[in-house]
């Protein structure tokens, strides 16, 4: 009469190793695990990033452009004239257009801070333009205008004011720049376009003018264009900004950074699932290791289970399922251990957590086919050994 063993039968034949050893089962799953959590971690982490990437780049848009003083021939460093702020704003395809310029003064705190300490902090000359042009927020008072540029007032970056300990404009809280004392008017929410105007306590132009001598050449403008039209337009600002030497001007698009970010990610992210695929390898090699040992070990059961009528067939099936059964239950630990890491990195950084789908059925697939994989030999060796030979540990 042939032999049969029912599905219903094989799962608890299959776990009799597992049940009977749970610490080396245990070993084995957390092999495989740490390979899936790695995977699941990496491609959950850097989802994550690249959705706060993307949304920066669509809360500032991609049409911003910005005009910066180059280099000269000689190898100097180039300076944009007086007019170029006006005529890059008057180019076609220009929405909005600001000029700033760097002063060679620092900003204090107070008068008693020594010289030395500036906290890396510079002074920016700003059109009032500058806010609506970056699409940029304050987070207390207002920006500078057509009047305050005239008075002795000041608008700082969220890092500049945060050096400065000022936490709002409440009281009219003074600053000491250069020797002369201004009113804190505003305070700016971080530019994710410009974190270079984070650090710089900005000033109007006429008050700069007549307190330092400034001359009205910028040092940078920043450039909303038209979107469909911001390659045109970035080929024609080198020129409308320095007519006579357009070779010295700089044109940039800062959203490009942004972009060279996902690219560099997107690199990163295929190594390190290298080496998340090289642990996973690593753990189907023990789940492999621990089954040639139970086999040896488990030859008397073996060889009895076959002298009962059992069959080649179902010595092999037995080994081989408790051998997925171990890559599964490594993938699903690998999977919420991969989670945790990505929510935690996510909480951390500020970022939208985002585990995607497809990362969770490839691991738990990933896991279940190299635990088969690595059931394949001991199911094989387990599955030639004789009644007679498996009997003889007995």
């Amino acid at each position: 009469m042939k032999s049969h063993l029912r599905l219903a039968d094989l799962l608890p034949v299959s776990t009799v190793g597992l049940r009977s050893r749970p610490g080396r089962a245990a070993l084995s799953v957390l092999g495989v695990a740490i390979g899936i959590a790695a995977m699941v971690a990496v491609l959950g982490v850097t989802r994550s990033s690249q959705a706060d990437v993307l949304a920066q780049i669509d809360r500032v848009g991609t049409n911003l452009l910005t005009v910066a003083n180059g280099k000269t021939l000689r190898g100097g460093e180039a300076e944009l004239p007086d007019t170029a702020g006006p005529a890059v704003a008057r180019t076609q395809g220009v929405l909005s257009a600001a000029a700033t310029a760097t002063l060679p003064i620092q900003v204090y705190r107070s008068d008693r801070i020594p010289s030395g300490r500036t906290g890396g902090l510079s002074v920016r000359v700003t059109d009032p333009a500058l806010l609506a042009t970056l699409d940029g927020t304050l987070l207390h008072g207002r920006f500078l205008d057509a009047a305050l540029i005239r008075y002795p007032a000041v608008v700082l970056g969220h890092y500049a004011a945060t050096v400065l300990g000022i936490g709002d404009v409440t009281g009219r809280p003074r600053i000491r720049v250069g020797d002369r004392w201004y009113t804190v008017v505003g305070v700016m929410a971080p530019v994710d376009l410009a974190p270079e105007l984070d650090t710089a306590a900005f000033i109007g132009a006429p008050i700069a003018a007549q307190d330092f001598g400034y001359q009205g050449n910028p040092t940078r403008i920043f450039v909303r264009a038209r979107t469909d039209r911001t390659t045109e337009v970035a080929t024609m600002l080198a020129r409308a900004a320095a007519p006579e030497h357009p070779e010295e001007v700089a044109v940039s698009r800062p959203s490009e950074a942004l972009t060279a970010r996902l690219a560099v990610t997107g690199g990163t992210t295929v190594l390190l699932l290298g080496l998340g695929g090289v642990a996973l390898l690593v753990g189907g090699i023990g789940i492999a290791n621990v089954l040639v040992i139970s086999v040896l070990e488990r030859r008397g059961e073996i060889g009895l289970r076959r002298a009962l009528g059992a069959t080649r067939g179902h010595v092999g099936a037995q080994f081989l399922v408790e051998s997925v059964l171990l890559g599964a239950a490594g993938g699903l630990t690998g999977v919420v251990l991969g989670t945790a890491v990505t929510y935690a990195m996510a909480a951390a950084r500020g970022w939208q957590t985002l585990v995607p789908a497809y990362a969770v059925g490839a691991g738990l697939a990933a896991a279940a086919l190299i635990g088969g994989c690595a059931g394949l030999y001991p199911a094989l060796r387990a599955a030639r050994l004789s009644p007679t030979e498996a009997l003889r540990t007995l």
